[in-house]
């Protein structure tokens, strides 16, 4: 932890777990417990599973010119985003590379708070911010429990009225044990889910009954490396771990565009002004590769950064990769030349640890494919 010097109040309930609290973005993060993994993900994908994912940075824009700030910074229209709801952004650099991904939460007509990882999100919106009137807060107060999984729902309903009516991407101001919260349905498992903003005094208590309360449903605690796992099957991408500022290639330094990554999604149809705009749409059909799916024979996982061969020739690497004790599937998203983004290429992993692992690629998400269980209605 010699690089924190931001701190969760449950670290204490990650160590009596058994995580040595690993840095991340600057905060101790569980990234190991003692129990089993493969538990803590299928208690997710049947049941739920509690996270503490307070290591995602919080920042607050207000002011008059807050929703310009933000669509200079992002690629999301925020004309369309209303009080009450959320939508998932990244941010560009001038050249039009990917520099980091955010969910944008609107709280009121001036007032947003945008929750990042470990990229330049918050560097980027102060830069937009420059002679504008607005005010920008790094909030770490505010902790973010992630309550995971299909009985997500029936536990907080129990809690918190109104919660089942809560469309996918909305959130509410609310309460929870008494204490102040604000509920967002999102996640990052492709499962109905619902993070938790509340206060770090807080935090240990709502952990603490969460977890009492509903153990007789199977929710138990999980790591935050579980995420790996469900991240895989679901296409939920996780920078640096999937991008070159991981994997750098051999003649240039870091920086993938979104028609690379998949992410040409989170560009509003017709936006431009925002930062990178002119060279993320004259980057369209220059992709060096993509960001695509492996499907693997065996049980065997290879580790981040494989190599990924074809006919002999090293032709890309695997970033994650995970097997679904579930789904009976061993998958990975890799990193492969445009010409393998299709389903049925044959290619071989070469695993310093298995050896050689037969595979093929396959489009993503590999669970759940038309996104029906994260954003069911009932």
């Amino acid at each position: 932890m010699t690089n924190s010097w931001r701190f969760s109040t449950l670290g204490d309930r990650h160590r009596a777990l058994g995580s040595n609290l690993e840095d991340w973005s600057g905060m101790g993060t569980a990234w190991s417990y003692d129990g089993d993994p493969d538990a803590e993900y299928m208690a997710i994908r049947t049941k739920a599973g509690l996270m503490d994912v307070s290591g995602l940075k919080k920042v607050h824009i207000t002011g008059p010119a807050a929703s310009h700030v933000i669509e200079r910074a992002t690629t999301r229209n925020m004309e369309k985003l209303m009080p009450g709801r959320s939508v998932y952004a990244t941010m560009l650099n001038d050249q039009g590379k990917f520099i980091d991904d955010c969910v944008i939460y609107r709280l009121a007509p001036n007032a947003f708070m945008v929750v990042h990882g470990s990229g330049g999100a918050h560097e980027q919106l102060t830069m937009a911010a420059t002679g504008r009137d607005v005010s920008i807060r790094f909030d770490d107060n505010t902790h973010d429990l992630s309550l995971q999984g299909p009985l997500a729902v029936d536990y907080l309903e129990k809690h918190v009225p109104g919660i089942r009516q809560l469309p996918y991407f909305a959130h509410m101001q609310t309460s929870l044990f008494g204490k102040p919260a604000m509920i967002s349905r999102t996640g990052y498992t492709g499962e109905r889910g619902y993070e938790l903003f509340v206060r770090g005094q807080d935090a240990p208590m709502i952990w603490d009954r969460i977890l009492d309360e509903g153990k007789s449903m199977g929710i138990i605690p999980c790591r935050f490396t579980t995420l790996d796992m469900l991240r895989t099957e679901s296409y939920l991408l996780f920078f640096p771990y999937d991008n070159s500022e991981m994997y750098p290639f051999e003649n240039e330094g870091p920086g993938d565009t979104l028609w690379e990554l998949g992410l040409d999604f989170t560009v509003s149809p017709g936006k431009v002004g925002f930062r990178g705009a002119e060279e993320h749409y004259r980057l369209k059909g220059k992709e060096r590769f993509k960001i695509w799916g492996l499907k693997m024979e065996g049980t065997n996982v290879p580790g981040n950064g494989a190599p990924v061969f074809q006919n002999g020739k090293k032709v890309g690497l695997v970033t994650q990769a995970m097997y679904s004790p579930l789904n009976k599937h061993n998958i990975a998203i890799a990193r492969l030349p445009v010409d393998c983004a299709n389903n049925g290429t044959k290619l071989v992993v070469n695993c310093a640890t298995h050896g050689e692992i037969p595979a093929v690629t396959h489009s993503m998400p590999f669970y759940d494919v038309d996104k029906k269980r994260r954003t069911v209605k009932e």
